[in-house]
């Protein structure tokens, strides 16, 4: 069954109303109408029409400045705007168009040719609104390839972990994996691809089965980075670039190996004694051929636990989380059993909230 569209009629003289609402009203479209700028957006923000037919000379707000709401609205930012004016010159016209209107018709106007025109765009929106559809669940499927290739902590019970992963798009660019190194060792990483687009899931992709291939218990964690970063410059774009941190755990020698690539520092919680951040700096990954990697040692002790995270954990706009902050926040986590201890750093800092970008958390324990 074909779709009745809506269109909106915005103008102050009811007989252009009334001449238009009986044009459209004949061609099939539902129609509804205000007499002011101030009317009309008031009338869209309790139902958004499928396109406006907008007079620019009215009292109060002009049609310009209505049309400027609208486009600076994120949620009407795409209804498509049609002016329909007596202003005939060509500055007018580019001035509308330059609004963000999708086409500008002049009065006296030709009933055939409005309903052409508004056809015309109706299409256009309706196969613009297909692709983005197909855009989403080509991506939605990206996401899930993304999921999948995620170790789970019940894949890996020896590694003892645990692990929060909101991606804010379909595309995701942060990534994390976990791998037993044999003897006992395991590697943990976590990375963060710049940008929320296929690039960066290709880059994510990549990670992994570069992570997989170079991850040895004869490396070091520095080496292991330092070997996948010799690949990773040769096929990141231009534009792109990675920040990760490795580390490799032995229990049995009692020590955690960390690398760091331009990436924030994990927290170490121990089970005796202050908890803290670690610090440590590193060339990032992706960009340069020879790079210096930030490295750690830390002596561990049964039941001692890290947090290793992404930034979008502490760098989101309305309050970003400082040092001591963060730290005060491991700290209560840390009274938490190991499986909800990833989601409850996540939890108490976002709540109900949506983050601005990825954020990633993994949570171990020796």
């Amino acid at each position: 069954m074909a779709t009745t569209h809506r269109i909106m009629i915005v103008d102050d003289e009811p007989v252009n109303i009334l001449v238009l609402q009986g044009l459209l009203k004949n061609a099939g479209f539902e129609v509804i109408s205000a007499t002011s700028g101030e009317e009309a957006r008031e009338l869209v923000r309790e139902g958004p029409p499928d396109l406006i037919l907008l007079d620019i000379m009215m009292p109060g707000e002009s049609g310009l400045e209505t049309c400027g709401h609208l486009q600076r609205n994120p949620e009407t930012t795409d209804i498509p705007v049609i002016f329909l004016s007596c202003l005939d010159r060509d500055d007018n016209k580019v001035e509308g168009l330059n609004m963000g209107a999708v086409d500008y018709i002049t009065k006296p106007f030709h009933g055939p040719e409005v309903l052409a025109r508004i056809r015309n765009h109706l299409g256009f929106s309706s196969r613009r609104e297909k692709i983005i559809q197909s855009q989403s669940r080509r991506l939605g499927q990206v996401q899930q390839a993304q999921r999948d290739m995620l170790v789970q902590p019940t894949d890996l019970p020896e590694a003892v972990f645990s692990v929060e992963f909101i991606p804010t798009q379909e595309a995701g660019g942060d990534f994390y994996d976990v791998v037993a190194l044999g003897d006992g060792r395991v590697g943990y990483l976590v990375a963060d691809v710049s940008g929320h687009d296929l690039g960066a899931s290709f880059l994510t992709s990549s990670l992994k089965a570069l992570f997989r291939q170079n991850a040895r218990s004869d490396q070091s964690s520095v080496e292991t980075l330092a070997a996948i970063n010799e690949v990773l410059q040769g096929i990141t774009p231009p534009e792109k670039f990675l920040t990760a941190v490795y580390a490799v755990l032995d229990r049995a020698a009692g020590q955690l190996d960390i690398a760091l690539a331009g990436h924030p520092a994990p927290g170490f919680l121990p089970r005796n004694g202050d908890p803290r951040l670690l610090d440590a700096d590193g060339d990032i990954l992706g960009v340069f051929s020879n790079i210096e990697l930030g490295h750690l040692v830390v002596p561990v002790s049964p039941k001692d636990r890290f947090v290793f995270y992404t930034d979008g954990l502490v760098e989101q706009s309305a309050a970003p989380l400082g040092r001591e902050a963060l730290t005060r926040l491991m700290t209560d986590a840390g009274n938490l059993p190991l499986s909800g201890m990833a989601q409850g750093i996540v939890a108490e800092v976002f709540g109900y909230a949506v983050p601005e970008d990825d954020v990633l958390v993994l949570a171990v324990e020796v």
